[in-house]
């Protein structure tokens, strides 16, 4: 039943063994076996994913907010990219300009 040493899990694969214990199908230990972790450790994965489990539905206001992020950043990568063109094209000007 002990796994072994650095296997690690999803966090799709933990909410599987999670939803499984859910509907109660299945007993922890049975799931243990099968998916060769501890009962203790899929408790903890039920624990956190009932504590989180609000957060899937927050996604829509979530992903409003990283989209205006990303076109905000984007707005200010161009911006930048601009200065700097200006800026190299000045500064090869100057440099021109003293080897002539």
């Amino acid at each position: 039943m002990a796994r072994k040493k650095g296997q690690t899990y999803t966090s799709e694969q933990k909410a599987k063994v999670v939803l499984e214990l859910l509907k109660e199908e299945q007993a922890i230990g049975e799931l243990a076996i099968q998916y060769k972790v501890t009962p203790k450790t899929i408790q903890n994965w039920k624990k956190e994913f009932l504590a989180n489990a609000s957060k899937a539905f927050e996604t829509d206001k979530n992903a409003k907010e990283n989209k205006e992020q990303i076109a905000k950043l984007k707005k200010e990568n161009d911006a930048l990219a601009k200065a700097l063109g200006r800026i190299t094209i000045e500064r090869d000007w100057v440099v021109g300009k003293h080897v002539a």
